[in-house]
């Protein structure tokens, strides 16, 4: 009997993923405020400095408070969306019936990519809107009624085309870890460290590949008309890497934590069930 994409060791893999994925982004959140900005706001004051100097020019300005805008529907929005990933990965891993691979791994990072956008685009659209503007929604459910009354379906999946392409960054991210993870289970060098580096230089080629599209999507999501920004990439294509160093150095550090406490999690609960089911 081939095996099920619906199991309790799946469940485990999602939900470690989406509690992963909330220690890591609550940890390193203000750089992805900054990031958001960088990538939306045409705003000299937001592209001359260091990453640090951007950061306390914010907070002198605007308020501590203003780097964590939009922190609780971000992390609701990214349980979300990494449990479907997480889930829909490892559900079609454990249906393969070959053994993994690198090419694998990158198909169903792609697939598992495309389902997540689909199902989760609107909760980053008022995500990406409640980033930008203090205030903006109540809440995130709120923000979702209002862009449909507003703007309908189609402003709810607006920059879903450049979401679609960009399952890549995830599906390329993936493929690169469960690569390294493989090579140093074999030479029994996986650990908290060595997980940690596997996940940081995953996600920095990852990001670093695909930043473009992330701009890109920024924008749609912010509801902004890209005609401006394509002009000036004709004088000026490093337009399209505007806000890179404190997005790699985010997403770096955010995928490392998220991973390492992914590990941890899946390794705790398996134990935990294998020694039960021994036991019975």
């Amino acid at each position: 009997m081939a095996p099920s994409m619906f199991s309790y060791e799946t469940l485990v893999h999602a939900t470690a993923g989406a509690t992963g994925s909330i220690v890591g982004m609550a940890a390193f959140y203000p750089l992805d405020t900054l990031r958001s900005r960088q990538q939306v706001q045409d705003s000299p004051k937001l592209n001359n400095g260091t990453t640090w100097e951007l950061l306390l020019k914010i907070a002198n300005e605007e308020g501590l408070d203003s780097l964590y805008r939009g922190l609780c529907p971000v992390l609701q929005s990214l349980s979300m969306s990494n449990f479907v990933y997480f889930y829909t990965f490892h559900a079609l891993r454990r249906t393969a019936t070959s053994h993994s691979s690198a090419l694998k791994d990158l198909l169903f990072g792609v697939i598992a990519g495309s389902i997540n956008v689909l199902l989760t685009s609107p909760l980053w659209v008022v995500n990406t809107r409640m980033k930008l503007e203090k205030d903006l929604y109540a809440s995130l459910s709120a923000g979702l009624l209002d862009v449909f009354k507003k703007e309908g379906v189609k402003g709810l999946w607006s920059g879903t085309v450049p979401s679609l392409l960009l399952v890549s960054n995830p599906a390329i991210q993936f493929m690169i870890y469960e690569s390294l993870k493989r090579y140093l289970l074999s030479t029994k060098n996986f650990n908290t460290y060595t997980a940690f580096l596997a996940a940081a230089a995953a996600k920095a080629i990852a990001t670093t590949v695909t930043y473009p599209l992330q701009l890109i999507q920024s924008r749609l999501r912010a509801g902004n008309n890209l005609k401006p920004m394509i002009k000036d990439i004709k004088s000026n294509p490093l337009i399209l890497f505007r806000g890179l160093e404190a997005k790699v150095l985010q997403t770096v550090m955010t995928a490392a934590l998220m991973f390492v406490t992914y590990e941890k999690i899946v390794r705790l609960v398996l134990t935990i069930m294998r020694i039960r089911v021994a036991r019975k």
